[in-house]
């Protein structure tokens, strides 16, 4: 998630090595490139019988129609978007990703999650107030969930002991906001593919396999009700179509298709995959055509290989299986000063209109139709804010 826009905290660095290296996948890619309470808390809150049933009527049928609004809340740093108290973000918002806990070292895997300090943010709420905010938007329906990383956030579990302390301090914030859950934001370099693993359903390489036990044990922690979703970019999750790590013949960025091997073992945990299409290079949809941003053809490219599977590196042999279109939402920015791809609420409607009734699809004819698709996401609420929340009041005129 591109944080840095018009960002007034110096110690925020603007992506270049990262981003520029996106720009090179149209050629050969080289090595350049909850078991919580939350009942209880609920409970605790004591909303008013109609109030509470009002709301989460209208939460659950509006889920499963397929509609759901994802978006991230600013809430450890300042930026040009300004700043948004959690109580304050409208109703439409289902789930909220608090951006962002980040880790002590890349490698240490201790997360750590503070509110914006108020020399930044002079609106920030106390810590009480923050929890209380929490507690009154479950009562609402809605999840609140802790994102892990960011763009400044690089996490590299590649020890069982960074592994062991990535479970112990997410759980530690989880427990003391009494959050819903985690949503897992990698970027950067993160995840990577060691050379000699080539199989997403059976990875071995140690940042990926103690992800992806840190979320089963968190999940298994929490049980049920524990919210998880994700939000990689598209090199780790479509680019695989055509890139998997360093390749048969090596040279290609091992960060290829990276996120598919933690998709795919924590599929039946997942409650929402949402790609971030956005702050891409031109990507290969299954047509074996390039798709750049800036339109509807890009989201529906990209979202159709979610929903219909994809070779993985091109080996019709190992084939990352579809998702269920219940479990995929549309990444995208909210405005056109949260990130690069941006398009006009007609676009993103043109995209919802052909993956969800196949009409309005243009140049590129998806597998299928998902009517029960699971919405889309924002970066973000605060950018949303800014825009006059064009995005939130597109979705809500799209889904009622």
């Amino acid at each position: 998630m591109d944080r840095i826009r018009a960002s007034v905290r110096s110690r925020r660095r603007i992506l270049t090595a990262a981003a520029a290296g996106l720009l090179a996948v149209s050629g050969f890619l080289t090595s350049s490139l909850t078991g919580t309470a939350a009942a209880a808390r609920a409970a605790d809150a004591e909303p008013s019988p109609t109030t509470q049933g009002e709301t989460r009527d209208r939460t659950e049928s509006r889920s499963l129609a397929g509609g759901t609004l994802v978006g991230y809340l600013h809430s450890s740093f300042a930026n040009g978007s300004g700043y948004a108290k959690l109580a304050d973000v409208p109703d439409s918002w289902d789930i909220i990703d608090l951006a962002f806990g980040e880790p002590t070292s890349a490698t240490s895997g201790d997360i750590r999650f503070e509110l914006c300090p108020q020399t930044e943010c002079p609106e920030v709420e106390s810590k009480d107030e923050f929890k209380e905010a929490v507690k009154a938007k479950q009562a609402d329906g809605k999840k609140v969930l802790i994102s892990i990383g960011g763009q400044n956030g690089q996490v590299q579990l590649n020890t069982t002991e960074a592994r062991d302390t990535f479970v112990s301090s997410v759980s530690a914030i989880i427990d003391e906001y009494g959050l819903d859950g985690l949503d897992i934001d990698f970027e950067g370099h993160s995840l990577s593919l060691d050379t000699d693993d080539t199989d997403f359903k059976n990875p071995t390489t140690p940042a990926i396999v103690n992800l992806i036990d840190a979320v089963k044990t968190l999940k298994a922690k929490y049980g049920e009700s524990f919210t998880l979703t994700m939000a990689p970019e598209t090199f780790f999750v479509q680019l695989g179509y055509q890139y998997y790590g360093t390749g048969e013949w090596g040279g290609q960025d091992a960060r290829a298709g990276a996120y598919l091997p933690v998709i795919h073992a924590l599929r039946d945990d997942l409650t929402l995959l949402h790609v971030q299409d956005y702050n891409s290079g031109p990507i290969m949809g299954l047509d074996d055509q390039f798709h750049t941003m800036g339109g509807a053809d890009f989201h529906i490219a990209m979202t159709d290989m979610l929903l219909t599977g994809f070779p993985v590196g091109g080996n019709t042999d190992n084939v990352f299986p579809a998702l269920p279109p219940e479990k995929v939402a549309i990444g995208m920015p909210a405005s056109a000063n949260a990130g690069n791809g941006h398009v006009a609420t007609g676009e993103v409607n043109k995209a919802l209109d052909c993956l969800t009734k196949g009409t309005d699809c243009g140049s590129y004819e998806p597998h299928g139709t998902w009517p029960e698709l699971g919405g889309l996401m924002a970066w973000s609420i605060n950018w949303d804010r800014h825009g006059d929340w064009e995005f939130m009041n597109n979705f809500d005129g799209y889904f009622g």
